[in-house]
């Protein structure tokens, strides 16, 4: 195992750039790492949390005072669009790299930050595909017994944002397999550059956030009419986007210190500068209160507080 470190600073490991230091903190690229991590922490009589990409998370202003978990490494196998990928690659990397061997066909999904562990774990999607849509295997750590264990697609209870692993957070994913189309590595560079420019268009792209803040939520009908009216587009098993209720309920470009329900996408809270854990919670929370007393909705965070 490498070396644990003390009071290592988490604002740099997250895309929020918030919150305080860890108490302990291990930087993990093996199976056999992560394993060893846990006994580390259960010899000392500590708690752990594991990390990967540092999307999707909001760190307390007051750190952790236990152990993190840092899964790291763009470790992969591939072979005939067959991915074996460890935990911790990088998503964007191995969407590029698989393009350019020339297969792909989740390239709607480049751009989504963090690991693809971490996109398992709350099945990611943009425009449309979900990583569910191509995962075939997930390989599993059960952080209390030391059990591994094989998730086929069906096993991993895959739905909107939401997976068996987000339920049952005592198993660690460690390795996925992906299976991809065979396309034209010219093909898959278009549609990675356009989904990219897309984003950057609605400024998803290299902003201090957690990504999506809240879940894009189920309504009544009579929303979904007025949203599929105002907008053209149908509703999604029957949901509407989080942040068109932000925007209706008043709260695009609210404000709490150094936290900003983006002007440009307003589910997305964004850091400012100087922006602090609590000031993102209570933002948070406005939000949410606004949104329930002109629609009667409740907002459901996508971000994990940690």
């Amino acid at each position: 195992m490498q070396e644990v470190r003390e009071q290592v600073p988490l604002k740099p490991q997250t895309t929020f750039e918030i919150g305080g230091s860890a108490r302990y903190f291990v930087d993990v690229c093996s199976e056999s790492e992560i394993g060893e991590a846990i006994a580390w922490a259960r010899d000392k009589s500590v708690p752990f949390v594991v990390l990967g990409g540092g999307s999707n998370v909001l760190v307390p202003d007051s750190g952790i005072d236990g152990l993190v978990i840092h899964i790291v490494g763009d470790l992969y196998g591939a072979e005939k669009g067959a991915l074996d990928a460890w935990a911790g690659c990088n998503l964007l990397f191995l969407i590029r790299t698989l393009g350019a061997q020339g297969y792909g066909g989740w390239e709607k999904l480049a751009g989504i930050p963090g690991t693809i562990g971490g996109a398992v774990r709350g099945n990611a999607g943009a425009f449309g595909p979900e990583i569910r849509d191509f995962v075939e295997k997930v390989r599993a750590l059960n952080s209390e017994t030391g059990e591994y264990r094989d998730f086929v697609n069906p096993d991993c209870n895959f739905s909107y944002r939401h997976s068996f692993f987000k339920d049952h957070p005592e198993w660690v994913i460690t390795v996925v397999q992906v299976k991809l189309a065979q396309r034209s590595h010219g093909d898959i560079d278009m549609s990675i550059r356009d989904t990219i420019a897309e984003r950057e268009k609605r400024h998803l792209q290299n902003v201090r956030a957690a990504g999506s803040f809240f879940m894009n939520p189920k309504v009544p009908q009579n929303i979904i009419d007025t949203f599929e009216k105002e907008k053209g587009v149908k509703s999604r098993e029957g949901r509407v986007p989080a942040g068109w209720l932000i925007e209706k309920a008043g709260m695009k470009g609210a404000t709490v210190g150094g936290a900003i329900a983006s002007l440009q996408h307003p589910n997305y809270i964004v850091n400012m500068g100087n922006a602090t854990a609590e000031d993102v919670r209570s933002l948070a929370a406005m939000v949410k209160e606004s949104v329930k007393k002109q629609f009667g909705v409740e907002l459901q965070e996508e971000a994990a507080i940690m």
